[in-house]
């Protein structure tokens, strides 16, 4: 078996941007190195992955989303998917952070699988920049 302790070298293409504001991350944070803080974001995000694939059963959650509001039929598209799945969808805070972006956060009761289906199909729309599916079982 494979332990953390067995390393392997891999490399990486990273727009500039992206790599400066990593190292300006990491810098805050204290890491030694690259290496320290892209083993600690892919750690997390393997954890977040995991975590999002377990929602088995009836949930109670909220999906957050911030968008680009003037991103055409967006608006439109996210309604439109939140009336299909109203049997879900519970209520929803709309608001403006910006002249360009809105934060949207929508509180959704149901099975857990179809709460992952419609935070993904979400997810999927162009000019949404992000959403998070936070969710707790029902008991």
């Amino acid at each position: 078996m494979v332990g953390e302790s067995d390393l392997s070298r891999i490399g990486i293409s990273l727009p500039e941007n992206l790599l400066n504001k990593f190292d300006d991350i990491i810098g805050k944070r204290g890491y030694s190195s690259r290496s320290e803080g892209i083993r600690d974001a892919i750690r997390s995000y393997i954890t977040y992955y995991e975590w999002m694939n377990d929602v088995s059963g009836e949930r109670q959650g909220v999906i957050t989303m911030v968008y680009d509001h003037d991103h055409r039929g967006l608006m439109e598209a996210i309604t439109e998917i939140q009336h299909s799945n109203r049997q879900i969808v519970q209520s929803t805070i709309h608001s403006h952070v910006s002249d360009e972006r809105c934060l949207e956060v929508i509180l959704v009761r149901g099975q857990g699988e179809q709460l992952k289906q419609l935070a993904e199909r979400l997810m999927s729309l162009k000019g949404v920049e992000s959403v998070k599916l936070t969710t707790i079982k029902v008991d």
